[in-house]
């Protein structure tokens, strides 16, 4: 059967962008290049041409693709990757011009997840949807198919190659989709088990390379493998985010999102995307000093809407501010939108900044609301401040005259009330006339 060709190591590529009217050509190619550098390709010079509409034989009309051969045998290139989708079709009148092997986007970013993918679990997945990607472009490796066999005694042997081809490509698929089947019954399994303890998932989901790892290593203490480039993880991975002492939820670190994303990844990854869909709140992580950071959110909502999140809650995550030219933000606090809700948090995963705030910021997500309150402490009850000092509740404090502790807070209304209990403080102390709820 026909083997899925990946991109190999140092291969000399060339790569073709075109721009038609109302796309973005110098972002698209920028994030072409740093696509085909990441499955390896040795990039020769990157092409570009201007079109009205894709040609139906050649995509970029037979002009440039004479123009793209010539420049192929010049370099010595062995690979042409195009920054978009091409239909069967062209890519075989394609490698039959340039004399090379042509990839289309969704071929290369099938590659990376396919160089990218550690658990058994994301090879299965990535495997799936190369198969389906393939099962469309069978016939351009079999031309000499006309050649069959038949007559007395070869009707069973005698079957073509390419009907055998796909005949395998059908029963590799089917057993790909019951084992990405058993996958998900146990992650349904493992988020019911968690719905019985009370366990909220939150799911940090956002545009690849935003520093999704990092913040995610950076909040569970974990090892995640995190890395400057695109699709540094594959594999989802679970673990525990301590919101306060004695306190945590689940976070799920997932897979990257990206602009045209292959339909046949997306329904591989359905297992591993329900984990998304399934989260009690979303934490959109966006690469704030990007200057695209606009079009990679859409982006990025434009996937989450056709994996059906519409309705998760969700907190964009501001990361990355340690590479803002101006600095870091004048504030930490959480953004509010017009109702007083949460919108947003500035933070940076690799210095910290930040960090507390979102932790503030999700605990106040499930306490149903955070508020500034101003509590009086006496001398001797000092083990409750250092309480709140623990749970970083404190926003400001100063000393009285008489020895009186005032703290100014940002806490759940509950929590605050626990706590003065189990000190044997009056919660009649704490006053919030100034009180700006910040529940989402």
């Amino acid at each position: 059967m026909i083997e899925h060709q990946q991109v190999a190591v140092g291969q000399a590529t060339i790569l073709v962008h075109v721009t038609f009217p109302g796309t973005d050509t110098e972002a698209d190619t920028a994030e072409f290049v740093e696509l085909a550098r990441s499955a390896g390709a040795d990039v020769k010079r990157c092409v570009g041409a201007r079109r009205q509409r894709p040609d139906a034989r050649y995509f970029v009309g037979r002009g440039k693709a004479d123009e793209i051969a010539e420049l192929a045998r010049a370099d010595g290139v062995e690979l042409v990757v195009f920054n978009h989708d091409l239909s069967p079709s062209q890519e075989r009148n394609l490698e039959q011009q340039l004399c090379c092997r042509v990839l289309g986007r969704a071929g290369l970013i099938l590659d990376i997840f396919a160089a990218r993918a550690r658990t058994h679990e994301g090879k299965l997945q990535v495997e799936l949807a190369q198969l389906q990607h393939l099962a469309t472009r069978l016939v351009r490796g079999w031309s000499h198919l006309e050649r069959q066999k038949g007559g007395i005694g070869l009707r069973g042997p005698g079957e073509s190659q390419l009907e055998t081809d796909r005949r395998l490509l059908r029963h590799r698929m089917g057993t790909l989709r019951q084992r990405l089947e058993v996958v998900r019954k146990r992650r349904a399994r493992s988020r019911a088990s968690r719905q019985r303890n009370e366990t909220p998932t939150v799911s940090l989901v956002g545009y690849t390379n935003a520093g999704k790892s990092t913040l995610f290593n950076a909040l569970t203490t974990g090892n995640t493998f995190a890395s400057d480039q695109l699709f540094a993880t594959l594999d989802p991975t679970l673990r525990r985010f301590a919101l306060q002492p004695g306190e945590h939820v689940v976070l799920a670190d997932t897979v990257g999102f990206i602009r045209d994303l292959p339909p046949d990844l997306v329904a591989a990854f359905r297992a591993t995307l329900e984990e998304t869909r399934e989260a009690d709140l979303l934490l959109h992580v966006v690469d704030w000093s990007d200057p695209e950071r606009d079009q990679r959110i859409e982006q990025v909502e434009s996937v989450l809407r056709e994996i059906g999140t519409e309705a998760v809650p969700r907190l964009l995550v501001c990361n990355k501010c340690d590479r803002l030219e101006g600095g870091y933000p004048a504030r930490t606090t959480a953004d509010l939108d017009s109702e007083g809700q949460p919108r947003r948090v500035y933070v940076s995963a690799v210095s910290g900044f930040g960090l507390d705030d979102l932790r503030a910021t999700v605990r106040a997500f499930f306490h149903g609301g955070l508020e500034a309150v101003e509590l009086r402490l006496r001398p001797e009850e000092a083990r409750l401040r250092a309480q709140l000092y623990d749970v970083q509740a404190v926003t400001g404090e100063r000393t009285g005259e008489d020895g009186t502790v005032h703290l100014q807070l940002r806490i759940p209304r509950d929590q605050l009330h626990r706590l003065c209990q189990q000190s044997g403080v009056p919660i009649e102390r704490a006053t919030s006339e100034s009180v700006h709820r910040t529940g989402c």
